[in-house]
């Protein structure tokens, strides 16, 4: 192919843009087949790193810096030295494309566009780590991408990239497809093991074992998202040196951005790490709010993120060490900035919301959505996530008395820390956040009035029996 790359009108990347993982996302004349990417040097990277050995490469995995872009931003080489040694069982990876947080959708861009981008990534790292099975776990909502990743699959196997002996080095590997039931919960690595298992996916409780120690089928297990298995191909690629260089110093990188809502121009971004801020990306990259709007907050990591005012005055430190005032607009965007102002990068899924939106509604769509999901095996979740969606809903509807506002970040504080994994605090901090931040727009919905009305027919009928009304 043409070293030369165009994009389909629409699709140019911005000039702040770094386009790595996604230099083949809405390319002009690409597809997502194994010729095509291999005439742009796909799986040189491969060849290469398999001559190597399998601590060497998870040393330069370390060297570069690389941290899991699925969320809790782990370093990824850290990880695969979890596997206790002297281990005699087998060693399996599991790629989690399950991909279900509201407000991200960049990991279905590869699968769709570029699978063998990940393929690739995925059989360095399992040869890194010694593993000889690997599972692609995708949620039953991509189907159209299921039936790409099986056909790259195929092509890959073809060229003896997998199967038996692959490339003549006596390594050998297999990666299968299996495909979710579209909950979110199986997002959380434990709970993603038990549906491949095929039980219910209650995440376990940990620690003492995490996945590298006790995993799939008892054996350990290393867990990976799929952008962060195709950055293993890009450290690969270009070196740990040059990757730890670029971008932000605990961080680096490019980071995939994804930007929905109340912006001129919402979709996917690639920057590299802490070389923008939030401003940047919103007004210069993304074109800033909607004609005659402003914007009024901001949700930076996928749905569970705590939100951000856009006229919060914060504080941060100046080179010299000494504060200084400012807004969520100058906070960097990597994987640690917004963390120390409350909230977190999380997923890079950007929320947008301007002077338009209604927090309690947005806040108790939100709810609506966790409620659903929940699954159940904690009591603080399973019994708080509807209470929280029950006392959201009468505020939107003006049937609350403003303790309701209160009751309502009541159960979201009692849910927090309380439950087996982080999904009790996911559904959590929004309330938490939303109701601090917003607790003006909350009150004025609610009147003194409602706290003497009854909020169900139980409650009404329970009311006459206890007043003798008729």
């Amino acid at each position: 192919m043409s070293e030369e790359i165009t994009y389909k009108p629409g699709k140019q990347p911005h000039p702040k843009e770094t386009r790595r993982i996604f230099r083949n996302i809405d390319r002009e004349g690409y597809n997502p087949s194994i010729e095509c990417f291999m005439a742009d040097g796909g799986y040189e990277t491969l060849k290469k790193a398999i001559k190597m050995a399998p601590a060497d490469i998870i040393n330069e995995v370390k060297k570069s810096g690389l941290r899991g872009r699925g969320g809790a931003g782990f370093p990824t080489g850290v990880k695969w030295t979890f596997i206790p040694r002297g281990n005699t069982k087998p060693v399996y990876l599991v790629c989690n494309c399950d991909e279900s947080e509201p407000g991200t959708f960049k990991d279905r861009f590869v699968v769709h566009q570029d699978p063998h981008q990940l393929i690739e990534g995925m059989i360095i790292a399992c040869y890194a780590v010694q593993a000889h099975y690997a599972v692609i776990y995708m949620r039953e909502e991509f189907p159209e991408g299921a039936k790409i990743v099986k056909q790259a699959l195929k092509e890959a196997e073809e060229h003896n990239f997998l199967g038996k002996d692959i490339l003549g080095t006596g390594y050998d590997l297999k990666i299968i497809l299996h495909r979710g039931a579209g909950a979110y919960i199986c997002g959380e690595e434990t709970g993603l093991i038990n549906s491949i298992e095929g039980v219910r996916p209650y995440p376990r409780i940990k620690p003492p074992f995490f996945p590298a120690a006790i995993g799939l089928w008892g054996c350990p297990t290393i867990v990976n998202n799929v952008e962060s298995l195709c950055q293993v191909r890009q450290v690969m690629m270009r070196g740990s040196e040059a990757y730890a260089a670029e971008g932000a110093q605990r961080s680096p990188g490019t980071r995939i951005i994804g930007v929905s809502g109340d912006v001129k121009r919402p979709g996917y971004y690639e920057i590299i790490s802490g070389s923008l801020t939030y401003g940047e990306l919103l007004y210069d990259i993304c074109g800033g709010p909607r004609v005659g709007r402003k914007f009024k907050a901001i949700i930076p990591g996928g749905a569970s993120a705590k939100v951000m005012r856009c006229d919060e005055v914060l504080k941060g430190r100046n080179a010299d060490g000494s504060v200084r005032e400012m807004s969520v607009f100058d906070i960097p965007l990597d994987l640690d900035s917004i963390a120390q102002h409350g909230s977190m990068s999380g997923s890079g899924g950007v929320i947008v919301m301007d002077d338009t939106r209604s927090m309690p509604k947005m806040l108790n769509n939100l709810n609506r959505f966790f409620a659903w999901e929940s699954c159940g095996q904690c009591s603080p979740c399973r019994e708080g996530n509807p209470w929280m969606l029950k006392l959201s809903t009468r505020i939107v509807n003006g049937e609350a008395a403003p303790e309701d506002v209160d009751l309502l970040k009541s159960v979201a504080d009692n849910i927090c820390g309380r439950t087996v994994c982080a999904f009790g605090e996911a559904c959590s901090w929004p309330t938490q956040a939303f109701t601090t931040k917003f607790r003006e727009e909350f009150l004025a919905l609610t009147k003194p009035i409602n706290a003497l009305k009854p909020h169900s027919s139980e409650a009404a009928e329970a009311r006459k029996f206890l007043t003798r009304e008729d």
